[in-house]
């Protein structure tokens, strides 16, 4: 079937009833994964990237930053950025005094990347508060299913749409470009309302030298990775209607997902590879309710997809969680991947005693080279003599090795073991194990 028959029939189906799709979405059963026979291929775009939204839809679910930890955050992002401006934008709120301290701010440092951009209610007023900070581009809700058309807005297609059309085409009278935030997609009737909507407002803009940027919200996390998941959840099906059945450009596209079905990470990276060129992040995760993409779990994605590993300072995530750590107070979990205390640390001996004989066994790369963090070993009842074997050769490094069977190293391992015996239920603090070796093997200091 050709193209222009396709885009023929992706016209507004202004029904009278909403479709709440309950043969996927039974309010008292769990959401159906719907999988068909057909899958879809994939189509990498030339170039992809990050967006950030750390502090909007980051912001709205932890207290509020101060204007100085914004700033440092930002230039994090600058530091991850580095010469390919892998975090290519970040959005900010602009109502609150604090709001506009931090645009100002931010904006003084002068960074090309990440481009500050903005995010605004749908009303024609505010676009004056865009304009008037110099920003070139600003998202607008354009919620897109019938859960939010009929329950939430008391409206139907046809009236929502010609709404959304309405704030459109006020922010291209006002020289801001629109970035159309697609609410709760995963729901929405994708051939009866998303796909006619992309196409009138890519009609709209035409004469106007601009395009319409459309993010893609996963808002439920309802989204699925796989290739042969049928809408409204399969994100590699939604992408590629959106590319094949309307005029919208790769570079046009933005994935924002949810982490409600842990499925957060996996969307974003799928939203790469079937055609999105952006995908939208947040440091840490943090987001409303169960968060967005990791920001610096999208950093190693992208690097392992692209294969560039140069001009890109990726130690900057390690020092944007001790940040966090010391100067916000947040406690990271310490199994968090790349940042969490120990998720680069074994307690099991089996494991410490690969990483005795090749690091490379059980430890997922140069963690030290890309992270500042190499890895490390925890002492516990599973330690084994290996365990300890490591944890001396790594914190008390003499350019001997260390054999497991070294009489030390057993006394030692027998004073843990006595400690669990007794009931202990915690790790072997590292304060403890210099002592232990101080005691036992005084020939290393």
């Amino acid at each position: 079937m050709s193209r222009e028959v396709n885009l023929m029939k992706a016209t507004l189906q202004n029904v009278s009833e909403p479709n709440l799709f309950r043969d996927t979405f039974s309010y008292d059963r769990i959401p159906s994964i719907r999988l068909g026979n057909e899958t879809v291929p994939m189509r990498i775009p030339e170039k992809i990237w990050i967006t950030d939204t750390t502090f909007r839809d980051g912001q709205q679910s932890r207290p509020p930053y101060t204007v100085e930890q914004i700033v440092r955050i930002f230039k994090f992002m600058h530091r991850i950025s580095g010469k390919h401006g892998l975090i290519r934008q970040s959005e900010f709120f602009l109502y609150s005094p604090n709001d506009r301290a931090a645009v100002e701010a931010c904006l003084e440092l002068g960074y090309e990347f990440p481009e500050i951009t903005a995010w605004i209610r749908a009303a024609k007023t505010d676009f004056e508060l865009v304009k008037s900070f110099g920003l070139k581009e600003t998202g607008i809700l354009t919620s897109c299913s019938d859960y939010h058309i009929f329950l939430k807005l008391k409206k139907n297609r046809r009236q929502t749409l010609d709404s959304y059309k309405e704030i459109v085409a006020a922010a291209l009278e006002n020289g801001v470009r629109p970035r159309c935030h697609l609410e709760d997609l995963t729901r929405a009737d994708l051939y009866g309302f998303v796909l006619p909507m992309i196409n009138e407002l890519n009609e709209l803009c035409k004469g106007s030298g601009k395009t319409v940027k459309i993010r893609l919200c996963d808002t439920m996390g309802y989204g699925l990775p796989f290739p042969n998941a049928e809408p409204p959840r399969g994100v590699p099906a939604i992408i590629r209607a959106i590319l094949d059945e309307t005029d919208t450009r790769s570079e046009d596209l933005e994935w924002h997902g949810h982490n409600d079905f842990h499925k957060v990470l996996a969307n974003g990276v799928c939203a790469w590879l079937y055609g999105c060129s952006a995908v939208n992040g947040t440091f840490l995760g943090f987001g409303e309710r169960t968060g967005n993409p990791p920001v610096e779990g999208l950093v190693f994605d992208w690097m392992g997809i692209t294969g560039i590993h140069d001009g890109i300072d990726t130690t900057a995530i390690t020092d944007m969680a001790e940040f966090f750590r010391k100067e916000i107070n947040y406690p990271i979990p310490a199994n968090y991947p790349f940042v969490g205390m120990d998720f680069n640390t074994t307690r099991a001996g089996i494991h410490a005693d690969g990483l005795t004989k090749n690091e490379e066994i059980y430890n997922i790369f140069d963690t030290e080279k890309y992270l500042k963090r190499p890895c490390k070993v925890a002492i516990s009842n599973t330690s084994g003599l290996a365990g300890v074997a490591y944890w001396i050769q790594s914190n008390i490094p003499k350019g001997i090795d260390i054999r497991k069977d070294n009489p030390g190293i057993v006394t030692i391992k027998n004073w843990i073991d006595e400690e669990y015996r007794k009931g202990r239920t915690t790790t072997i603090s590292e304060e403890e194990m210099f002592k232990l070796v101080r005691e036992y093997m005084p020939e290393l200091f």
